[in-house]
């Protein structure tokens, strides 16, 4: 599974770089999407920061598995990492448009959180 995570990584890398691209040609405007301070604007923001972030825990996550050479105990933090990967961006991208869609954080956070408690209890061994 930590193979995936490899690749949920560059991909969230990736999108991370082309979303910065695309909202960095509007960045001069001080008017777009109602200003610096808006709603819009600062879960763009959450939303372009979000893919690099979480792209850089899930290559933490291989690195780690790796450099202890774990096998076992890692397909449900590995699925969990994925899921919070790209449930937040979206979660993000579509309250910035529809404000009531904040109400889904709960599955990115909770699925993120999951995942770090996992990886914790298979490090205690």
């Amino acid at each position: 599974m930590p193979t995936w995570n490899l690749y949920a990584a560059w991909v969230g890398i990736l999108l991370g770089f082309l979303s910065g691209a695309v909202q960095g040609l509007f960045f001069h405007d001080e008017a777009w999407m109602g200003g610096y301070t808006s709603w819009r604007r600062r879960f763009t923001r959450l939303g372009h920061i979000s893919f690099l972030g979480l792209a850089f825990i899930n290559l933490a996550f291989v690195l780690t598995v790796d450099h202890l050479g774990l096998r076992t105990g890692l397909f449900w933090p590995s699925v969990l990492l994925i899921v919070g990967a790209f449930s937040m961006p979206l979660v993000c991208y579509l309250s910035a448009w529809k404000e009531p869609a904040r109400r889904f954080f709960f599955v990115p956070v909770l699925s993120l959180i999951a995942a770090a408690l996992l990886i914790l209890k298979r490090l205690a061994g």
